[in-house]
């Protein structure tokens, strides 16, 4: 594996290799004066945006169709929408995923590192060889006036002590990366009149920390957040900056502020292809890793049967046009809780959906986790697996309520529905 192949960290591997981004991560736990996270849009070329977001699964199924048309992506990332360790479970699956099937290819993050540290040493199983910390101040001072929150654990903090919390964190953090031999990229977003004379105080910090270089992004200005009326800062003053901050830290000046859902050479658009890919992976369809659909039925002709009361599920295919029954595969055996649910995704990974009468939020959280869409109807076999398999949406007279059925608030494992 090149290391140097990496685009981002790399100005010379800029024109020759790609990078390709896995939006899987939607959710945040820093909000940043000058983001605004947008989903389904194709607008706007900048972070914290993507066309849609992924599973774990759906996100490897993308990959392989993206490698088979693109030959020279190098790097595999996820970049958000939002902080990658703010869904730090859906990112660890995914990017072991990726590891697994691809081990060729380099792994990195992009992380605000609120919640790096903590998930360091799964990192460093996995290869993941690049991360990028966003870092805005080392002064909680200065830093209060770039979040309006941080989120860390049950509580939520403002001001001066949100922005010593995210501090001591990313300190943490990147101590810790270094010491698993990680690459660090310190991003840091350059704002005129808050911290635009701080940054070569990042840069000495960081630097002392071991960080490999910085990169120092001017503002964008992104409407309907706190700094739209800030201007960016002036090329001669940026140059200057960056040449105080190079005394201290490496400094590269390539970078492309790139979506959460970036494909191919920095500086590209996403094409139609890809925003047709994209879109292709978030539905509920048969794909080559995953050709069937999974049923929970009494007798092997209705969708009648309760997840949580099912022994086994009815499997079905597509082949010739026709729906075909291809197996009936059991159940994990109650009583493990939530682990029967994690069982039950992994035995029917090959499933891209599963069709049962209903079921609680326990099983909707751990399968829809793993990229199956948990689907509850109530109807003939045929019409429902059949309408999945061919491609086409369900008729909204089957479909019932999920993850809200019985009086419970999740399925207990007992073979006997929701506790």
């Amino acid at each position: 594996m090149d290391f140097a192949n990496h685009p981002c960290f790399n100005a010379e591997a800029r024109h020759k290799t790609g990078r390709i981004h896995l939006p899987v991560a939607p959710k945040c736990n820093v909000q940043c004066n000058f983001c605004d996270r947008k989903y389904d849009c194709v607008n706007e070329s900048r972070p914290g945006v993507a066309s849609a977001v992924l599973k774990p699964n759906q996100a490897i199924d993308y990959l392989t169709s993206v490698l088979g048309k693109i030959d020279n992506l190098a790097v595999v990332g996820i970049a958000g929408p939002g902080d990658p360790f703010a869904n730090a479970d859906e990112t660890i699956e995914t990017m072991r995923l990726v590891h697994a099937k691809y081990p060729e290819k380099i792994l990195c993050l992009a992380t605000n590192g609120l919640g790096l540290a903590d998930r360091v040493d799964e990192l460093k199983g996995l290869n993941i060889s690049h991360v990028t910390v966003t870092v805005n101040a080392v002064d909680p001072e200065i830093g209060a006036k770039i979040y309006a929150w941080i989120r860390y654990g049950p509580h939520t903090y403002r001001g001066v002590e949100g922005a010593r919390v995210l501090l001591e964190r990313q300190i943490e953090g990147v101590k810790k990366l270094k010491a698993a031999g990680i690459t660090v990229k310190i991003n840091t977003v350059v704002i005129p009149g808050i911290n635009e004379s701080h940054v070569p105080e990042i840069a000495r910090r960081m630097g002392e920390l071991g960080a490999d270089v910085q990169n120092c992004i001017p503002l964008m200005h992104v409407e309907g957040t706190a700094f739209e009326g800030v201007p960016s800062p002036e090329p001669g003053s940026l140059q200057a900056m960056r040449f105080e901050a190079g005394k201290s830290l490496r400094q590269v000046s390539h970078c492309a502020r790139c979506r959460a859902d970036a494909v191919g050479l920095l500086g590209e658009q996403n094409g139609e292809m890809i925003q047709r890919l994209l879109a292709d992976a978030t539905k509920s369809g048969p794909t080559e890793t995953r050709p069937y659909v999974a049923v929970a039925s009494r007798e092997g002709l209705f969708v009648n049967q309760h997840l949580g009361e099912a022994t086994g599920l009815w499997v079905y295919a597509l082949e010739d046009g026709k729906m075909k029954l291809v197996d009936r595969r059991p159940t994990p055996s109650p009583g493990t809780g939530d682990r029967r649910w994690l069982d039950l995704a992994d035995s029917f990974s090959d499933c891209f959906a599963i069709l049962a009468s209903g079921f609680g939020k326990a099983p909707e959280a751990a399968i829809g986790g793993k990229g199956i869409a948990l689907i509850a109807a109530e109807c003939l076999i045929s019409d429902g697996a059949g309408a999945l398999l061919d491609g086409r949406e369900m008729p909204k007279v089957f479909l019932r309520a999920g993850g809200a059925c019985g009086a419970g608030s999740s399925c207990g494992g007992t073979g006997l529905g929701c506790a």
